[in-house]
């Protein structure tokens, strides 16, 4: 099993320097929407699948179910924002020499269309999260504490869409998740189908312990404790699955690229902190915690150890795997809410 994590740099010229011989590329394709694999790629026998994944949490699906019949180049790195990812002339030459590019998918990569684009490349696109029943992108995003003074108006569905791309945070989500990869890997790899659907099954397994994990971990937490207040708008698929109550976000977006928001907008939400009566409320690993920092000083509230939300986190960190990111943010936030 190989698994590339690639750093993240500034704006790049990308096309022009892709141009200037990185690699030669054919023409860009009409279409960049993700697209299911319908054929066997021409791989000389006993070289791996090389697989473009858009993040690290994607990464990692695919590395589990892929084992070493695949090599994993991972765009967006472990620990770092996708919200304000830049891409490089590497990744586009990267995504040339892919067999299969795995996406979240729900704009949670609004840079790929261009990089897919630019890049010439002919490999299929799958989103994860195709096939999942989305949150609306608005659905937990503190409306109560906004109440159309709040300067990020609108900017859910310029950043991201309609819909919350944050489906990992649901377990059930991330099982559907590999299994769509498991598909995939399938239908352009049939003759590793056997190992694919072994490694998949393996992994759906710990998946399925992990889930029952956080419900009889939440279920430690008396109900009227259950609500949360974390940087950005990223657990509204956590709430719904184990049962919190999201009363509000600093930055009320989906997305970490909102503007910071208006005195009012804080105010509203330190507001609803106290009516609330929640004793933390949460950082983020990918967010700075100047902006919660404020609101729990002025809410009389403590700021719990920062959660695992967009990213998995560094190597030797409680989040540098799936599991071990959920499990963390499960006994955070019930110690931090049962305190």
């Amino acid at each position: 099993m190989q698994l590339t994590r690639r750093r993240w740099y500034g704006v790049a010229g990308i096309l022009a320097m892709i141009s200037l011989g990185a690699c030669s590329m054919p023409g860009a394709p009409a279409a960049t929407a993700p697209v299911v694999s319908t054929a066997t790629p021409d791989l000389p026998r006993g070289e791996p699948l090389k697989i473009v994944a858009s993040n690290s949490i994607i990464g990692e699906f695919v590395t589990r179910v892929g084992g070493d019949l695949v090599e994993v180049t991972v765009l967006v790195p472990a620990g770092t924002d996708a919200h304000t990812f830049e891409p490089t002339p590497a990744d586009g030459i990267a995504l040339t020499q892919a067999s299969l590019i795995v996406e979240n998918g729900l704009e949670f990569e609004p840079w790929l269309d261009d990089l897919y684009a630019g890049s010439g490349t002919t490999a299929p696109r799958v989103a994860a999260a195709g096939g999942i029943e989305a949150l609306p992108a608005d659905a937990h995003a503190g409306e109560d504490t906004q109440a159309g003074e709040d300067a990020h108006a609108g900017e859910d569905a310029h950043a991201h869409g309609e819909f919350d791309p944050h489906v990992w945070q649901d377990v059930n989500h991330a099982m559907a998740m590999v299994r769509t990869i498991r598909d995939e890997l399938i239908a352009i790899d049939a003759a590793g189908a056997a190992r694919y659907e072994s490694n998949a099954a393996l992994y759906l397994a710990e998946l399925q312990d992990l889930d029952q994990y956080i419900i009889g971990m939440v279920a430690e937490l008396p109900a009227e404790r259950r609500r949360l207040v974390t940087a950005h708008d990223t657990l509204g698929y956590f709430a719904a699955r184990y049962g919190f109550e999201i009363v509000g976000t600093a930055l009320g977006s989906v997305s970490t690229e909102a503007a910071d928001p208006s005195a009012a907008a804080t105010a509203a939400l330190v507001d609803e902190i106290r009516a609330a009566g929640v004793p933390a409320i949460f950082a983020e690993t990918v967010t700075s915690g100047d902006l919660i920092d404020t609101i729990a000083r002025e809410a009389g509230v403590v700021v719990a150890p920062p959660l695992y939300t967009d990213s998995l986190g560094a190597s030797g960190t409680p989040g540098e795997s799936y599991v071990g990111m959920m499990r963390h943010n499960a006994e955070t936030i019930v110690a931090a809410l049962g305190g």
